[in-house]
């Protein structure tokens, strides 16, 4: 059974399926193949409310890299083609509480099914 992979701060781009890659600090254990459900939110979600898949998705690739490696390609590819990649270092640093350096997962997929299931 496939697992949730929340993509609470860029569903919008999910759904538009204007990003093919994304980075994160955990999801280690992905390999090439994998499927997942990519979701809206999967963590703190209200009793009585359930979790809302936006689509499938298949892992191309993944590999270790510094944040602050990202080009402006890649901040397009994210989903964020206004960004610079310092914009996009920032936002993340700001949110997350980060070191610029800190070493992320980008993780390449590609889309496979709607929500629906």
């Amino acid at each position: 059974m496939p697992r949730n992979i929340s993509f609470a701060m860029t569903t919008e781009q999910v759904r538009n399926q204007t990003k093919d890659i994304t980075r994160c600090f955990g999801w280690w254990f992905l390999k090439q193949g994998d499927r997942v459900w990519v979701v809206e939110k999967s963590m703190g979600i209200p009793a009585g409310e359930t979790i809302k898949r936006i689509c499938m998705i298949e892992i191309v690739s993944t590999r270790a890299e510094p944040l602050n490696e990202i080009t402006a390609r890649a901040c397009t590819r994210e989903g964020f083609p206004n960004y610079t990649p310092e914009g996009f270092v920032q936002m993340l640093v700001d949110h997350f509480g980060i070191a610029p350096t800190k070493e992320c997962n980008r993780i390449e997929f590609r889309y496979i099914s709607d929500g629906g299931a």
